[in-house]
């Protein structure tokens, strides 16, 4: 190909969060010009773009633990001066679900409180909080987030299908507290509604 040599497999596009290319050819020759002169890396910093593209696909893989190192890396990297724009939204969303994912529900919780202070628009945070109010029992506080992802976005599927299944656990309550006052038929809509909330949601 026109245009001179190139070492292997070198990408000009790569960032210093792709591996670097192995060694090539002339071994004897490269190890001898490393040691006559300091070594430099010549791929290139990653984008704060290309930073979160990298931390969704961790997420995406379970790699939770490689992915909060990565993020905790760029907020103390960004602390001090933060970025031109101000916080990196994304990058905050993505700290508080890996925080969730694994099992720091309640540092999760603050970030998601925190954020729908200040984007109140946004309906993610605010449906990633009813989720864990739900895990925790707390139905109408997860109910009540809900309504505010849905004021966000009404055409939002996931909170649009999570509020369903709210009402569903609301109503199962009910229906308990009901039939613990001897209504006829309770007992058995709670269990018919607890039936109905173990089926696998379809996409």
């Amino acid at each position: 190909m026109p245009g001179g040599m190139s070492g292997p497999g070198r990408n000009s596009n790569a960032t210093t969060l792709d591996e670097p290319p192995p060694e090539g050819g002339w071994d004897a020759l490269a190890r001898l010009l490393e040691a006559a002169k300091p070594g430099v890396d010549t791929r290139l910093q990653p984008t704060p773009s290309q930073i979160t593209d990298k931390i969704e696909q961790l997420i995406t893989a379970g790699r939770n633990e490689q992915a909060l190192a990565m993020i905790e890396k760029r907020l103390a990297d960004t602390a001090n001066p933060p970025p031109p724009g101000g916080t990196d939204v994304q990058l905050e969303f993505q700290h508080a679900r890996v925080l969730a994912a694994l099992g720091r529900e309640q540092e999760a919780l603050d970030i998601y409180e925190h954020m729908t202070s200040r984007y109140p628009e946004l309906p993610e945070p605010w449906n990633n909080m009813a989720v864990i109010y739900a895990k925790r029992g707390e139905i109408d506080r997860a109910e009540t987030a809900l309504r505010s992802a849905l004021v966000a976005d009404p055409n939002y599927a996931a909170a649009r299908a999570n509020m369903a299944d709210v009402q569903l656990l609301q109503a199962k309550r009910s229906y308990g507290e009901a039939a613990k006052l001897g209504v006829t038929g309770s007992g058995n809509k709670a269990r018919a509604v607890d039936n109905l909330l173990k089926e696998p949601t379809k996409q």
